[in-house]
C-alpha cells in the first residue's frame, strides 16, 4: 500500500519552453526538491512529438507563452484534446485578460507571472486546483471594477 501512495506524490512534469536560464534553474530546483522533469522542449510541436513517445505521461506541463499566435492556440488545442489528463500550467507575461480567458477557456490549470511561482503552481495543480498569480487576479479584478 505505501508503494502507491508513494507514486501517487510523485509529480512528473514536462517543460515546454524557449532557452531560458531562469527556466533552467526552475527545473534544477523542482528536480531537487522531487519532482520529476520527463522532458524540456523548446517548440509545442516538439512536444508533441516527445509526449507521443511516453509510456508514462506527465502530470503537468509548464508551457512558456512568449507570444499568442492563432497557430499557437491550434497547438494547445491539440495538446488538450490528445492528452486531457495532463494538467496545463501557462508561463507568461502576457498578462492581458483576453488571452487569460482564452487559456482558462482551454483547460489550463493554471497561469503563472512570476518564475518564482512555478513550483508552487505546480503543487497546488497537482493537487487537482487551479492556480493563477496574485498579478493575474489583481489585474481582472481592477479592469472589472473600474
Amino acid at each position: 500500500v505505501m508503494e502507491t501512495d508513494a507514486h501517487q506524490k510523485e509529480i512528473s512534469v514536462a517543460f515546454i519552453n524557449d532557452i531560458s536560464p531562469v527556466l533552467d534553474e526552475i527545473c534544477k530546483s523542482l528536480a531537487t526538491s522531487g519532482i520529476k522533469i520527463v522532458f524540456r522542449s523548446e517548440h509545442i510541436k516538439d512536444g508533441l512529438f516527445q509526449l507521443s513517445a511516453l509510456k508514462t505521461l506527465p502530470k503537468v506541463c509548464v508551457i512558456d507563452l512568449d507570444f499568442y499566435s492563432n497557430e499557437i492556440i491550434q497547438q494547445l488545442i491539440e495538446i488538450r484534446t490528445q492528452y486531457p489528463s495532463i494538467k496545463l500550467i501557462a508561463y507568461s507575461d502576457i498578462d492581458e485578460e483576453k488571452t487569460i480567458k482564452a487559456l482558462l477557456d482551454l483547460g489550463f490549470s493554471g497561469y503563472v507571472l512570476l518564475s518564482d511561482e512555478i513550483e508552487k503552481a505546480i503543487e497546488i495543480i497537482s493537487n487537482g486546483e487551479k492556480y493563477l498569480s496574485v498579478g493575474i487576479i489583481s489585474h481582472i479584478l481592477n479592469s472589472h471594477l473600474q
